[in-house]
C-alpha cells in the first residue's frame, strides 16, 4: 500500500509541475467570433447588459465595405459597432492577459464590461491593451467602436484607395505570466535586433529586450538568448540575471557574436536564423518570443543603384497593395497573402513596395522567406493636416512600423510618405521631422519619399535618403519614351541623389483586346491588354539601361478597390495590375517581366484572349527567357527566332477560318499553346 500510495503522490506532484509549466507558458486564443455586429452608431453599446440580439453575426476578419467599396462612387465612411463575450470567463491569478488587435481601419475605442480600455488612432498596425484588470469572474463583454471615417488627426488623409471599414484582421487574447516581454512597445515583439560588421567571417548581434514585471513584488528573473540555425541548431547564446522591481519595465540589452554566418542574400539565398528570447523564474521558462534574423546589410550608391550585402543588387518588382479580393474587400487571411506571395514569387520579382500603410505580419515573413527586400511605408498620402495632433499621430504610426517590422531582414527601406498635394514649408517641416526619426530609432536603412508633384529637385523631394519618382509619361501624359531622357537629365543634374521610381505603370481589362496597341484614353471605359504589355515592354528597356536607379516598381501587382474610380471594364476598380483583382488571370505584361526577371524556362503567346479574330494575316509575339523559340500553325512548323529583350514577332502569320493551334517552343523544352477561332 505504501509503494502505491508513494507513486499516486509522486504522479500528482509531477501532474501539479506539469499544469504550473503549462499555465506558465503564454497562451493565445483566436476571437474569430461569431461577433455581433451593427453597421451604424448606437448609443450604449458598450454596456455589457445592451441587447444585441437583432444584430447580425459575423466572423472575423470582417470589413462592411465589402460590397460598396468595390463598387464605385461613395461608399459607408463612418462608426459601427462589434460586440464578443469572451471565451475566458474569469482572470487567473499570477497571470495577465492581453487584448491583441491585428487592424482596426481607421479608430478603435474597445471596452471590456462597459470599462473604456482605450483608443487606437490608425487603421493598419497591430495594438494591444492589457485588460487583465477589467475581467470578471462569469462573462465578459468586450465591445469596440471602429470608425473608419475621414478624421484631420488620423493618417491618410486622402489616397487612390478605398478604406475598408472594421476589424478586418485577426483579433486574440494572449495570456502571460505576471513577468514577460513587454507587449504594449507600441504593438512589437518586446524585442528589437542589430547587426554590425556585417561579413562571411564574423558578424555582431545585439539584442535589446523589454521585460515587464507586473507583479506587486520585484522579482528575480534571468534573460536567456538563443540563436540557432535553420536547422535548429544552436549557433550563439547568453543569458544574464535581472531584478525588476514591481511595476516596472526594464531594457535589458546584450550582445551576440557569430562566427561564419550564412548571409541573408535576397532570392539568391534567403536563409534565416532564429533569436528566442526565453524569461526565466528559477531556471523555468515563463515567457518566449522568437523572431527571425536574416544577416545582412544595405546600402544604395547614386552611381551603383542598391547594394546588398555591399554588392550591386538589381532592385525591380511591383508596388503591392493588398490581398484584397472580390466581395470581401481586405477582410482576407494568411491564405489569401500566401496565395499573392506565390505569384509574385512567380513573377521574379526582387523587391517590393508595400503601400499606402503598414501591412499584415504574414507579408513581412513571407518576404523574409522569400528573399524579396521591402521598401514599406506609413499612411502619409496625397493631403496631410498641420495640426499637432496629425503630426503625432504619423510620428505614432512610424514608430508601429519600426517596432513590428523591423526585426525583418526583408524590410530595407523606411517610407516616409507618397504623393502629397502641396509643396510648401508645412509638408517640408513634416517630411524632415519624419526622417529625423525613423533615423534616429533605425540608422542602419535609407528612408525614402514617394515623388510626383513638384519638381524634380524641390526640397521635399530630397527630404529623405531615397527619392522614388512617381512617373506615368504615356499613360496620363507624354509618350513612353520620356522615362529614359528624364532620367539622365536628373541624374545629370543630381549625380550624388540616388535615384528610382516608385511607380510606373498603366491600366489593362482582359476583356479588352484589339489587334494594335493604341494608346487608350486612361479615365475612358477601353483599356485594351495589348497596350499595357507595349507600355512596360518600353519602359523597361529603358530601365534596364540604367543600372544606377536605385530601384524600380511597377504600379501595380495585382488590380485594387479604389471607389473613386470608373473606368476600364469596371467602376470601383485600378486596373494598372499585372493580375485581376480575383487573381484568376495572369496579364500578358505580367509574363513579359517573368520573361525579364526569372530564369526558370518559359515561353508565352501574347493576345491569347483576342478570339474570334479576323481570318487572314495577323501578328504573333511571344515572350521568353529563352535563347531561341519556334513557332507552329496547327502542328505545322513556322520556323525560329532569336528574341531581343525577352520578345520575338513574328508578324504575318496566315490564319484560315476556323479553329487553328499555336504552339510555341523554346531552345531550353519551355512550351505553350493558344487556340484562336478565325473568322472570315
Amino acid at each position: 500500500m505504501g509503494g502505491g500510495w508513494g507513486l499516486r503522490a509522486w504522479f500528482a506532484t509531477v501532474l501539479v509541475a506539469c499544469c504550473a509549466m503549462a499555465q506558465a507558458a503564454r497562451v493565445t486564443t483566436p476571437l474569430d467570433g461569431p461577433w455581433r455586429f451593427l453597421r451604424g452608431d448606437v448609443a450604449g453599446a458598450e454596456v455589457a447588459r445592451f441587447d444585441d440580439s437583432r444584430w447580425a453575426t459575423v466572423t472575423l476578419p470582417h470589413t462592411w465595405n465589402a460590397g460598396d467599396g468595390e463598387a464605385g462612387g461613395p461608399y459607408y465612411r463612418g462608426p459601427s459597432w462589434y460586440r464578443l463575450t469572451l471565451p475566458q470567463p474569469a482572470p487567473r491569478a499570477g497571470r495577465r492577459t492581453f487584448l491583441e488587435f491585428d487592424g482596426a481601419a481607421l479608430v478603435a475605442d474597445v471596452w471590456i464590461n462597459g470599462r473604456h480600455l482605450g483608443r487606437h488612432e490608425g487603421g493598419y498596425a497591430r495594438f494591444r491593451f492589457d485588460i487583465s484588470d477589467a475581467l470578471l469572474a462569469g462573462a465578459n463583454t468586450l465591445a469596440v467602436r471602429v470608425d473608419n471615417a475621414t478624421q484631420p488627426q488620423v493618417a491618410p488623409l486622402g489616397g487612390d484607395f478605398t478604406v475598408f471599414g472594421g476589424l478586418y484582421r485577426q483579433v486574440r487574447l494572449i495570456e502571460t505570466a505576471e513577468q514577460h516581454l513587454d507587449l504594449l512597445d507600441h504593438g512589437g515583439p518586446g524585442m528589437s535586433i542589430a547587426t554590425q560588421d556585417v561579413s562571411a567571417v564574423s558578424t555582431g548581434i545585439t539584442v535589446a529586450a523589454r521585460l515587464r514585471n507586473d507583479d506587486a513584488h520585484p522579482q528575480p528573473l534571468s534573460l536567456r538568448l538563443l540563436l540557432r540555425d535553420a536547422q535548429g541548431r544552436t549557433v550563439a547564446s547568453h543569458q544574464q540575471a535581472l531584478s525588476l522591481p514591481a511595476g516596472t519595465t526594464e531594457l535589458a540589452k546584450a550582445s551576440l557574436q557569430l562566427a561564419r554566418p550564412r548571409l541573408w542574400q535576397g532570392r539568391q539565398d534567403p536563409y534565416l536564423y532564429r533569436l528566442t528570447a526565453d524569461v526565466l523564474r528559477r531556471q523555468q521558462v515563463i515567457d518566449s518570443v522568437t523572431i527571425p534574423l536574416g544577416i545582412r546589410s544595405v546600402a544604395v550608391d547614386p552611381q551603383r543603384g542598391f547594394l546588398l550585402n555591399g554588392h550591386s543588387y538589381p532592385l525591380h518588382g511591383v508596388n503591392y497593395f493588398h490581398a484584397g479580393r472580390p466581395g470581401r474587400g481586405v477582410a482576407v487571411g494568411p491564405a489569401e497573402i500566401e496565395e499573392d506571395f506565390r505569384i509574385l514569387n512567380e513573377l521574379g520579382a526582387t523587391g517590393l513596395r508595400l503601400v499606402h500603410y503598414q501591412h499584415p505580419a504574414r507579408a513581412y515573413e513571407l518576404a523574409d522567406e522569400l528573399g524579396l527586400l521591402v521598401w514599406t511605408e506609413i499612411p502619409l498620402n496625397a493631403a496631410m493636416d498641420e495640426g499637432p495632433a496629425f503630426r503625432a499621430n504619423l510620428a505614432q504610426q512610424l514608430r508601429e512600423l519600426q517596432a513590428q517590422t523591423g526585426h525583418h531582414p526583408s524590410v530595407a527601406i523606411w517610407g516616409l510618405g507618397n504623393e502629397v498635394y502641396r509643396s510648401d514649408e508645412p509638408i517640408r517641416a513634416l517630411l524632415a521631422a519624419l526622417h529625423a526619426q525613423a533615423k534616429q530609432d533605425d540608422p542602419s536603412r535609407p528612408t525614402v519619399y514617394a515623388h510626383c508633384c513638384a519638381a524634380d529637385d524641390h526640397p521635399m523631394a530630397l527630404a529623405a535618403n531615397l527619392t522614388g519618382y512617381n512617373r506615368y509619361w504615356g499613360w496620363y501624359d507624354g509618350s513612353v519614351q520620356d522615362i529614359g531622357p528624364w532620367a539622365d537629365a536628373l541624374h545629370a543634374r543630381l549625380p550624388q541623389r540616388p535615384i528610382g521610381l516608385g511607380e510606373y505603370g498603366a491600366g489593362a481589362s482582359v476583356l479588352h483586346q484589339r489587334e494594335s496597341a493604341q494608346r487608350p484614353e486612361p479615365t475612358g471605359p477601353w483599356h485594351p491588354e495589348q497596350f499595357q504589355s507595349a507600355f512596360h515592354e518600353a519602359y523597361w528597356s529603358q530601365i534596364q539601361a540604367r543600372p544606377w536607379l536605385w530601384g524600380s516598381f511597377v504600379w501595380l501587382a495585382f488590380d485594387h478597390a479604389s471607389a473613386g474610380r470608373n473606368e476600364g471594364d469596371l467602376a470601383g476598380i485600378n486596373d494598372k495590375g499585372l493580375v485581376t483583382y480575383d487573381r484568376r488571370f495572369r496579364k500578358d505584361a505580367f509574363h513579359f517581366y517573368r520573361a525579364q526577371w526569372t530564369r526558370t524556362p518559359m515561353v508565352h503567346i501574347t493576345s491569347r484572349r483576342l478570339t474570334p479574330r479576323p481570318a487572314g494575316p495577323t501578328a504573333v509575339k511571344v515572350y521568353t527567357n529563352a535563347s531561341r523559340v519556334s513557332l507552329a500553325l496547327n502542328g505545322q512548323p513556322l520556323g525560329s527566332l532569336r528574341p531581343v529583350g525577352g520578345v520575338a514577332e513574328w508578324p504575318q502569320l496566315m490564319l484560315p477560318p476556323g479553329r487553328n493551334r499555336v504552339d510555341a517552343r523554346t531552345d531550353t523544352g519551355a512550351t505553350d499553346h493558344v487556340v484562336w477561332e478565325a473568322q472570315p
